[in-house]
């Protein structure tokens, strides 16, 4: 299973940032009081779990609990914010973000690739 790193202060946000250099990022951001995003949330965690090698590592951002880093991705990527939301990040930009029931198990297959371990 692959890992998913939390983020819980803009520091770490603007590390996980500055590694898009090496490996594709696939941030979530996530609303603990949305029925969607709770959704959203086990197909991620289902495809993160399948996925024994991942060709992108993996972060999550709560939007309520940890606003100030919420805020500072959509400023700094100029993605306009949803939750749930996912956003592929190449090179500290952003690739392409989806959102809502768009982040699914099959449609996160279709653009990080099918898990090994589904293979």
């Amino acid at each position: 299973m692959a890992d998913i790193q939390r983020l819980t202060t803009t520091e770490q946000w603007e590390e996980a940032l500055r590694g898009t250099a090496d490996k594709p990022l696939l941030l979530f951001k996530h609303s603990t009081q949305c029925p969607i995003s709770a959704g959203a949330h086990d197909e991620l965690m289902n495809y993160i779990q399948d996925n024994k090698s991942p060709a992108v590592d993996f972060s999550i951002v709560r939007v309520i609990e940890e606003r100030p880093v919420s805020n500072a991705i959509a400023e700094k990527l100029g993605v306009t914010h949803k939750s749930p939301q996912a956003i592929l990040i190449k090179d500290g930009k952003p690739v392409w973000d989806t959102s809502h029931w768009d982040i699914t198990y099959d449609f996160l297959s279709q653009k990080l690739g099918k898990p090994a371990a589904a293979e």
